[in-house]
Parts: structure tokens; C-alpha cells; sequence
């Protein structure tokens, strides 16, 4: 979806929209938590092939489904979680997916290691172009292509390109500092 459409998309609509609720309240915004990290790469890959739409309304299944998103405690994850995870109906049940989460949050613990925090593992390949930050994610995690590292760099502030100039919330953003705008 082109970013100046998302804004005029969200424009008109109801406050409850849970579209307009996460244009207006965390597209674009800085996350400064390691696990609201994950829990947002984990939704951006499992929108892969799907509208955000479905990933949105199901927001909260994946926070409860993923343990809160909390990084240590999915890398632990067994066969047992995996089976969970995979017969949960509130959520996406693709294997891959799943896979990909369990294996990511390992990577994540690594980077904590070696960098203090994923954020700071971020924060230390910034600035990139999109595509070196595509090359790089590829790299480093699973089932991340350009759209999904595009749209997990945009939605947390490290990539510009998440409202128009014009939108209301645009200001907003700006007063949180992002990455983009460093």
C-alpha cells in the first residue's frame, strides 16, 4: 500500500478502525523495547501474503500466542510450543512462519549479546539505504524479503516513508525523533 494512500486510506475513518488506530498511534513511531521489536517483525512476517488487515485484527492473538513477545522465552520454544502455535486459529498457522519466529528470536538473543540489544544492533547499521538493510536482514534473519524489512524498518522509525508530509500525524512522529530523521 503506497504510504500517502495508508494516510488518506485512515483519514475518515472510525476511531476504533484498528487500521486507523495503528496508522495513528504506531506506524512510523520509534519502539524502543526489544521484545515490541520482535513482536513487530513478527507481524510484519506474517503478513507476508496476506492483507494487514487480517494481521491487525488478530494483534492481540499473536501478542498472547507469542508469549508477549518476549524474545527469551520463544527462543526456548520446543516442539511442544510449535505444535501450539501451529493449532492456534487466532493466529497465522503457516509453519514457516512459526519457524521463522523461533529461529529470530534466537538470532535476537545473539545480538543482545554482542550488542546489548537488538535495538542497538539496529541502531548500529544506521543509516542504510533500503536495500543494504534488505541485504543485511536477509543475512542475519529468516523470511525477511525487501517488503518485510521495508515495512518493519518504515513502522519503527528507521526508514522514512511511513506518512506523508501532510498527514497529521506526520508532526507527531517528528517530535519522537526516528532514526530516519538523525
Amino acid at each position: 500500500m503506497a504510504t500517502n494512500t495508508y494516510c488518506e486510506y485512515t483519514k475518515n475513518l472510525d476511531e476504533e478502525n484498528v487500521h486507523k488506530i495503528y496508522h495513528d498511534t504506531q506506524y512510523g513511531f520509534p519502539i524502543d523495547s526489544d521484545n515490541e521489536l520482535f513482536g513487530r517483525l513478527i507481524l510484519e512476517i506474517n503478513q507476508a501474503g496476506l492483507s494487514w488487515d487480517t494481521i491487525l485484527k488478530k494483534q492481540e492473538n499473536f501478542r498472547k500466542a507469542y508469549s508477549n513477545f518476549d524474545i527469551k522465552t520463544i527462543a526456548n520454544y520446543d516442539e511442544n510450543e510449535r505444535a501450539r502455535l501451529l493449532s492456534d486459529a487466532g493466529i497465522i498457522r503457516n509453519k514457516l512462519k512459526v519457524n521463522a519466529a523461533i529461529h529470530n528470536a534466537n538470532v535476537i538473543l545473539e545480538l543482545q549479546k554482542e550488542h546489548g540489544s537488538f535495538q542497538n544492533w539496529l541502531d548500529a547499521h544506521h543509516p542504510k539505504t533500503k536495500d543494504e538493510w534488505v541485504k543485511l536482514f536477509k543475512k542475519t534473519f529468516k523470511f525477511t524479503g525487501g517488503e518485510i524489512t521495508n515495512e518493519f524498518l518504515m513502522s519503527s522509525g528507521y526508514l522514512k516513508g511511513s506518512h506523508s508530509e501532510s498527514c497529521h500525524i506526520y508532526k507527531k512522529i517528528l517530535k519522537t525523533n526516528p532514526k530516519w530523521n538523525q
